[in-house]
């Protein structure tokens, strides 16, 4: 099948499942859904991508199952997380600003913007399965992979201690400081931007394979910039006694050791 071709189908496929889950958020009013199909679109791309290429088997399948592994993780934690919570902060303050034409402002401005950006962040895991070279695993396979798995535990264990941390009746109002957040205010973030970039450079290896670090540097762009650590700390600083102490000494992204506290 044809490059273009595969990619036009792939892009029907995420489009429709967003648009499916819009009308199942119209019917629970709750569009906090679409986080959870954010990973399953990567592996829905994944799934058909794998079969409609006719790429080198062993690369298709490398890719296949590390993009499977993070994205029913990530979907499964934001399920479980978002169960019985209500809708998300961020999508009923534009409910509220967007009034009755919400049905319609959510359909363009989550789901259907969400299935672009998703397409074009998986712009790398479509290459990386097209070409039939070379025929085995190369160096930036493995390496690729090593980066993967050092971001998938940034991603999974942050998760992991912050879910553990809201758990805990007495971090009410306080903040989580320990573990890989003492290190990154956001290592999850930080992880699903490292798995990208491993993505990347198994994409590397093909031919022609350096023009989608358009993809790895999207998420990274989205994640730093967009809607992971402006829009999480938007409204935290204010309602977190401690959030700006807690600036002040840890990286907002990428992981380094705390700086010292001043002394008053």
């Amino acid at each position: 099948m044809e490059a273009t071709t595969m990619l036009a189908i792939n892009f029907l496929a995420v489009f429709m499942m967003m648009v499916l889950g819009w009308a199942v958020s119209l019917a629970c009013r709750n569009v906090t859904i679409v986080d959870s199909l954010w990973g399953l679109g990567f592996v829905l791309i994944a799934w058909l991508t794998f079969f409609l290429a006719d790429g080198f088997g062993g690369r298709r399948l490398l890719i296949t199952l590390l993009v499977s592994i993070w994205g029913l993780r990530l979907c499964l934690h934001l399920s479980w997380r978002n169960w019985g919570r209500g809708e998300d902060p961020r999508y009923a303050k534009w409910r509220r600003k967007s009034g009755a034409k919400f049905w319609i402002v959510s359909l363009f401005k989550v789901f259907v913007l969400q299935s672009v950006f998703l397409w074009l962040i998986s712009l790398a895991l479509q290459w990386g399965q097209i070409s039939p070279r070379p025929a085995h695993l190369t160096l930036f396979d493995y390496l690729g992979s090593a980066v993967w798995l050092i971001g998938f535990f940034f991603e999974a264990v942050g998760d992991w201690q912050l879910a553990r941390f809201k758990a805990d009746p007495s971090s009410k109002g306080q903040v989580m400081d320990k573990g890989l957040w003492a290190y990154s205010r956001h290592p999850n973030y930080f992880g699903e931007s490292l798995m990208w970039w491993g993505v990347f450079l198994i994409a590397l290896a093909t031919p022609a394979g350096a023009w989608t670090i358009v993809s790895p540097i999207l998420i990274t762009v989205v994640l730093l910039k967009m809607t992971g650590v402006p829009l999480m700390e938007k409204d935290i600083v204010h309602t977190r006694p401690g959030y700006w102490e807690y600036i002040d000494r840890t990286n907002a992204f990428f992981p380094w050791f705390p700086k010292k506290r001043r002394a008053v």
